[in-house]
């Protein structure tokens, strides 16, 4: 019996630009599961980031049902919400954010600071293959050693999911890889459910589910019987 972390009913969620209505999300159904890794796979304006954010407490809808659990996110007020992200979510984005006058310990810190359960700063870090780089600060570090400091970061407060919005997209394939590795075993070591957004079809050999969005819409859910991992892409 799989353990259902999110439970989305029928979401949507209408912009307006001016006088004119952009429909982000049209009636999206859709189950995410305990300690699964999901791929959101769609092209630029199909929804992916909306749906993340809403999953995520950043946005609200116009109109459906969002659960996490049993706590219905949707009906949820502000302070609710800061609990909700604060206690249970973990978020990469694409940009790093990366605090420049901190080391790479002391950007962790930020977060640990102010988390109920969280683990020591240096043993996310560690996870994350930057145990020797504690004492570095961002502008010692490449691209991609700053975006597993962000990683560090989401779950060093030991979230139950991490929602990352195309956390490979300003890194080269190479770095990139290395990026989606640590997050494949994040997932598989911590057993936070990991949901991924991607415009690259590569991406989605390493997931469990992958979930094609298109104009607002999920349109296919497919189930990966063998997943691989991201070492064993070619991009």
């Amino acid at each position: 019996m799989k353990e259902t972390v999110f439970k989305v009913v029928n979401l949507t969620k209408i912009y307006l630009m001016g006088e004119v209505e952009v429909h982000a999300l049209r009636g999206a159904n859709l189950e995410i599961y305990a300690k699964e890794l999901v791929v959101l796979l769609g092209p630029s304006g199909s929804g992916k980031s909306t749906l993340l954010n809403i999953l995520g407490g950043l946005d609200t809808a116009t109109s459906g049902q969002v659960y996490y659990r049993k706590t219905e996110l949707t009906t949820a007020g502000e302070r609710e919400l800061t609990e909700y992200r604060r206690a249970h979510v973990g978020f990469v984005f694409q940009f790093y954010n990366l605090i420049p006058s901190l080391t790479a310990e002391e950007n962790v810190s930020v977060v640990t600071e102010i988390s109920e359960n969280p683990m020591k700063p240096a043993d996310a870090l560690k996870l994350v293959g930057l145990g020797e780089r504690l004492d570095h600060f961002p502008a010692q570090l490449s691209g991609g050693e700053q975006q597993r400091v962000a990683i560090a970061r989401a779950i060093a407060k030991n979230p139950a999911v991490l929602l990352c919005d195309e956390p490979t997209g300003a890194l080269d394939s190479e770095t990139g890889i290395v990026v989606l590795d640590v997050l494949d075993r994040i997932n598989r070591e911590l057993g936070t459910a990991t949901v991924i957004i991607t415009h690259n079809s590569d991406i989605a050999g390493m997931a469990n589910r992958v979930i094609h969005l298109n104009n607002g819409m999920i349109t296919e859910v497919i189930e990966n019987k063998n997943k691989k991992p991201p070492s064993e892409f070619r991009w």
